[in-house]
């Protein structure tokens, strides 16, 4: 048995790599994309290309992004699509304390302390386990994770790229499965209710309505994911040769200075006040991170929100102290001058921002992800197939319609109100339903450039090899995807066919007035 692909994948994946690094800058890919977008969007709104809104009973016609009112919106709110791009701001706030940790070299001593006596061949599960438990934080996560899985690897003499490519598969593509629920739950389950109401006006979500399968998933996945990188990404990206943390002078390797353990030490004591103050801001009634006013499921959303303001306190704060006692920062403008570096090195980052802002917001203004999503859902009814294979059809098509359109709960609130209702009179329940959405939902995350994080883990990449382009990470990516996508559809049609139980209180056949 041999550990390394086949010809013919290893052939396929190499050709995707060469046809996507031939193509132009990302930043000009971006802007090619809205000039054929402007000009789909003029053909399919000539033609009266529409569907009919699930919710409202509205028609939604196609838009042509040459209408007086698109060219309007495109250079009148041209400031605000920028400003307003979903991780733009996540990203700048983290990485402003992150560099600080970083171009001290508090983020190299401790990645050095911390792999100096583990076993490298653990490094991989244990960060594809972080990834996925991680994602309860979302946007935290693909910032602060994904990029320190690079530092991690090259400090195990491990290739960066590899261990980016882990998380990033832990983080995204695993995003539905985890040992807890999580805000996502709160938000596709509130979706699924007002679904499932339309045929039952008692049926109410549980929040729990997925527990058990996202378990499940967690404990499949990480083998998996596991298994791909070690035996099919870092073996094909090839021996890393070595060089230095990300953009510092770091060493990654070699023993530890006194000052440098001496730090350390006050780095991680550092670590633990910051903790202790989210602690304190989170526990107990009338503290500012619960929301004691909301649904139960919701109480934490302040939580959640803010810990992406908790990692630039505890990247700037850790950073700070352990530069203070190694002599790096000598005084305040030392601090703010490493902050500035930080935003310089942010500035390709802001040009590719800059750009898939505006595509993806006049692929809303367009209204043919709209379309898309409907009519999938319309050809799904219309294939009357049995229930398992309907639900493998449902995942199948999440997973197509996020290629296009990549919030998780816009496509699930436009589905929702035609698959719950349909499933519910097939029998199936509306936990499992949500359940087959989700899994095809995360799976093609890691490989659509319309991820509005996607191009933030090919800057990671870039960083450790100036020469990584678009088409090396939709490579690295495309064997997590494929496996996690028919790994999804075996999981869900064998749950399904075994009637196990969702979650607490949840199973896979629904009654309609049976409870």
């Amino acid at each position: 048995m041999t550990d390394t692909p086949s010809q013919t994948s290893r052939g396929l994946i190499a050709a995707i790599e060469r046809t996507g690094n031939r193509l132009p800058d990302p930043v000009f890919i971006f802007f090619w994309l809205i000039a054929i977008l402007m000009i789909v969007s003029v053909f399919a709104s000539f033609i009266g290309l529409s569907a009919v809104h699930p919710v409202t009973d509205e028609p939604v016609r196609a838009m042509s992004l040459l209408s007086a009112e698109n060219l309007r919106r495109l250079v009148t709110d041209m400031p605000s699509t920028f400003t307003h791009f979903h991780p733009l701001g996540y990203v700048l706030v983290v990485m402003l304390g992150a560099g600080v940790a970083e171009r001290t070299g508090f983020l190299g001593a401790a990645m050095r302390a911390g792999v100096s006596n583990a076993p490298t061949a653990l490094l991989t599960p244990i960060v594809v386990a972080v990834g996925m438990i991680g994602n309860l934080a979302a946007d935290a996560a693909y910032v602060v994770l994904i990029p320190l899985a690079g530092v991690i690897f090259a400090a195990a003499g491990r290739h960066p790229v590899a261990g980016i490519a882990a998380a990033f598969a832990g983080v995204s593509g695993g995003f539905s499965a985890n040992l807890f629920p999580g805000q996502l739950d709160a938000l596709l389950f509130g979706i699924t209710e007002a679904g499932a109401e339309i045929l039952d006006p008692a049926w109410n979500a549980n929040i729990a309505g997925n527990w058990y399968l996202i378990m499940a998933l967690f404990f499949i996945y990480l083998p998996v994911i596991w298994y791909i990188t070690d035996r099919q990404v870092e073996p094909r990206l090839g021996r890393w040769s070595g060089g230095t943390v990300a953009d510092t002078d770091e060493p990654i390797s070699g023993p530890l200075t006194a000052d440098e353990r001496r730090g350390l030490k006050w780095g991680a004591l550092t670590i633990l006040g910051v903790i202790a103050v989210w602690v304190v801001l989170t526990v107990g009634p009338g503290t500012p991170l619960i929301d004691q006013d909301a649904r139960p499921e919701a109480r934490l959303t302040p939580f959640y929100q803010s810990l992406v303001a908790g990692f630039f306190f505890l990247f700037l704060l850790s950073g700070w102290v352990y530069g203070h006692v190694t002599g790096v920062i000598k005084n305040h403008r030392d601090l703010v001058e490493l902050m500035s570096k930080s935003m310089a090195e942010m500035g390709y980052y802001l040009v590719l921002a800059f750009a898939a802002a505006h595509f993806v917001i006049m692929f809303v203004w367009s209204n043919l992800g709209l379309i898309l999503a409907i009519d999938g859902a319309e050809f799904l009814r219309w294939t009357n197939l049995p229930g398992p294979l309907l639900l493998a059809g449902l995942l199948i098509l999440s997973g197509f319609i996020n290629l296009f359109v990549g919030s998780a709960s816009a496509k699930w609130a436009l589905l929702a109100p035609i698959l719950v209702p349909m499933l519910m009179l097939l029998g199936i329940s509306p936990e499992t339903a949500t359940a087959a959405y989700r899994i095809g939902d995360s799976a093609t995350n890691i490989i659509t450039p319309l991820m509005v994080y996607f191009p933030l883990i090919l800057i990671f990449c870039q960083r450790w090899d100036k020469n990584f382009g678009i088409g090396s990470l939709m490579a690295v990516m495309i064997p997590y995807s494929v496996w996690l996508m028919i790994t999804g559809v075996v999981i869900i049609v064998v749950w399904t066919g075994f009637n196990i139980p969702l979650g607490p209180g949840a199973v896979v056949d629904f009654s309609l007035g049976g409870g």
